[in-house]
């Protein structure tokens, strides 16, 4: 928690409503992926009432240390959690369930990223909810897909860049097979479920109908093999490591040393190459036979990464930062301090403070996405339960009827 000021202006600018305003989303969610590309649609305005089961302790990332805002109030849980209501509803008891049927019928969609085999258990899919609301769409999101063979197996994202072969390409050709720094394939598959999700939507405001939309850890690390997974169904080629995380068809593009660290140099066009090359101070590289195109270059990768590194390594990497950049595509290797304290995320306000309501704020990392005229909102996630009340009388619950359902166990 900071006190610092934030670094976009808190008062409203919006021109227009926010783009997914009127949208209402249950997420039966829990940890990384499912709540993170929900955290798409509540940043974007989507209403996401995220159902936690009160008797399991509600969602666990609440509890992923080792840095807190309190209790049941992890970082980890903010970052995925901001802009979304919560409600407690055990779904194992059977007017747990009833009531989840009857928020249906006001919703879009309902998503979920339960383990394949459950959404059917759980009474999550279409043809379980169509009846109570023909134009729901249930969106899902497993390890392995809700049908098939491994419907049943529980999966995490490391285990699909093993599987998918994601590891085979990452890291030094002498080293171990590496993962990336962050769960990307847990991240790419949020944000494939939230697509789904509203091209769902979008199709049954038109017609009335609507879906089960699936997606799943798995079939995302696949489909993200991309243009080596092209290369070896069409040319029987299999890509592997590379130094210096090279590309493994283009050089220069890879790491090179400077005097006091590593600087990240793209030349993937031929006018980089000529512009680096001259920056370097060696204009000669240009017509060198070994060095002249983009295949002589690759030929001769070796040799030439020996050459740039004796060059580079006459000046700091800022140095070259300040020579190059704009001209070349270069980059430094920043930790995450220096990468979170760069001037250009300042300057693109890539940092918010999300706003709990007590005077209290979390410092996260803003959305992406800008749409003009709209200010996006900055409301820290919710805790466990925080709306039950409020969406269970928006409901038609009255008070007696809540009240009994809590000393039921059904809602906290």
């Amino acid at each position: 928690m900071t006190s610092t000021p934030s670094l976009t202006p808190t008062a409203s600018t919006n021109a227009r409503p926010l783009p997914l305003a009127g949208v209402r989303i249950l997420a039966v969610e829990q940890y990384g992926a499912g709540p993170f590309g929900s955290s798409y649609l509540a940043d974007m305005g989507a209403e996401v009432i995220k159902v936690e089961n009160h008797q399991d302790g509600g969602d666990v990332g609440r509890t992923v240390g080792p840095h807190f805002f309190g209790p049941g109030d992890s970082q980890f849980f903010q970052t995925f959690n901001r802009n979304k209501k919560s409600i407690t509803l055990d779904l194992k008891h059977p007017e747990g369930k009833a009531l989840l049927r009857k928020l249906v019928g006001d919703a879009d969609a309902i998503l979920n990223n339960l383990r394949g085999d459950l959404p059917a258990k759980l009474g999550l899919t279409y043809d379980a909810l169509k009846d109570v609301n023909p134009a729901i769409v249930c969106a899902h999101l497993s390890a392995y897909g809700r049908e098939g063979s491994r419907a049943a197996w529980p999966g995490y994202d490391y285990l699909m860049q093993a599987e998918a072969g994601h590891m085979s390409m990452t890291g030094d050709p002498e080293g171990p097979p590496t993962r990336y720094g962050l769960s990307i394939v847990d991240l790419m598959t949020g944000l494939a479920m939230a697509y789904g999700l509203l091209a769902g939507v979008v199709a049954a405001r038109t017609s009335g109908q609507g879906t089960d939309v699936d997606t799943s850890l798995f079939d995302v690390s696949v489909h993200n093999l991309n243009y080596p997974g092209t290369w070896y169904l069409n040319a029987g080629a299999v890509t592997g490591r590379t130094a210096r995380s090279g590309h493994p068809s283009l050089s220069p593009s890879e790491l090179y040393r400077t005097a006091d660290g590593w600087l990240f140099v793209m030349c993937n066009k031929p006018k980089f190459w000529s512009l680096f090359a001259d920056g370097l101070g060696h204009p000669e590289w240009k017509e060198d036979p070994r060095f002249v195109d983009y295949r002589q270059r690759l030929a001769n990768r070796a040799e030439l990464t020996r050459l740039i590194d004796e060059a580079l390594m006459a000046r700091s990497t800022q140095e070259w930062m300040e020579g190059l950049s704009g001209k070349v595509p270069v980059a430094p290797v920043n930790d995450i301090r220096q990468a979170l304290e760069n001037d250009f995320v300042h300057e693109r306000e890539l940092v918010r403070d999300f706003e709990y309501g007590d005077g209290r704020k979390a410092r996260l990392l803003a959305n992406p996405i800008r749409i003009t005229g709209v200010d996006l909102p900055n409301k820290a996630a919710p805790s466990m339960g925080e709306h039950t009340e409020e969406v269970l009388r928006d409901a038609g619950l009255t008070q007696e009827q809540i009240d009994t359902l809590r000393s039921k166990g059904v809602i906290a």
